[in-house]
């Protein structure tokens, strides 16, 4: 399907990662740290551009009270899907700070189904590592249940540039690699950050991802 204008309004309604969306905004999904007692919210726009298949565009969107997480999605566990969950956060650490976010929630659209899953990250000086998972199990076609995961390795020459490596199981598009994976570089300015994904590079089922949003 065509995604250009999908995409072109999306990114217009102000979309990315809440990870790196300000500077009190910690790793992973979540718009603002589990410390601060009020309202956060962010939201996240991707265009996806497959070689040899169809673009199409997803997005995130993530409310966040002290450790109460909310998140919605579309065309995230599928093209067409839909999904909400809710999840607590915890987290510690002073030298190297870690976040473990449990979610349970649930998709519906192209895929009906129950998932739970786990969002996480560390950081340690100009490193940082997140992680995602989820089980997506579909109550029409038992079967077609599978383990979703996306992975980030992060590093930071300077505070607005993070760049590293990433990783992801997915069933979003076809290809035939069961893990995808590749090169990425983030760049921020105040609350916005724009990224690109590349995954497989130079491979006939190269995927590339471009991010933009903001945190709020």
């Amino acid at each position: 399907m065509s995604a250009a204008p999908r995409t072109l309004a999306l990114l217009a309604a102000a979309v990315i990662s809440p990870a790196f969306g300000g500077d009190e905004a910690g790793s992973g999904r979540r718009a603002g740290p589990p410390a601060k007692p009020s309202w956060e919210f962010a939201a996240t726009g991707y265009h996806t551009s497959i070689r040899g298949g169809d673009d199409y565009a997803s997005a995130i969107v993530a409310a966040d009270r002290g450790p109460l997480h909310l998140e919605g999605r579309i065309s995230y566990e599928a093209v067409g899907a839909r999904s909400a969950f809710v999840g607590w956060t915890f987290s510690g650490g002073d030298a190297v700070t870690w976040e473990v976010t449990p979610i349970v929630g649930g998709a519906w659209g192209t895929v009906r189904a129950f998932v739970p899953g786990v969002e996480a990250s560390v950081a340690a000086g100009r490193f940082d590592f997140y992680v995602e998972g989820e089980y997506v199990r579909d109550h029409g076609d038992h079967e077609s249940s599978y383990l979703y995961a996306w992975s980030e390795l992060g590093f930071r020459p300077v505070e607005w540039l993070r760049a590293g490596l990433v990783g992801q199981r997915t069933r979003a598009y076809g290809g035939e690699r069961d893990f995808q994976r590749g090169p990425f570089v983030q760049a921020s300015w105040r609350r916005v950050t724009v990224g690109g994904f590349w995954f497989n590079p130079g491979s006939s089922d190269q995927v590339f991802v471009l991010s933009i949003g903001a945190a709020f």
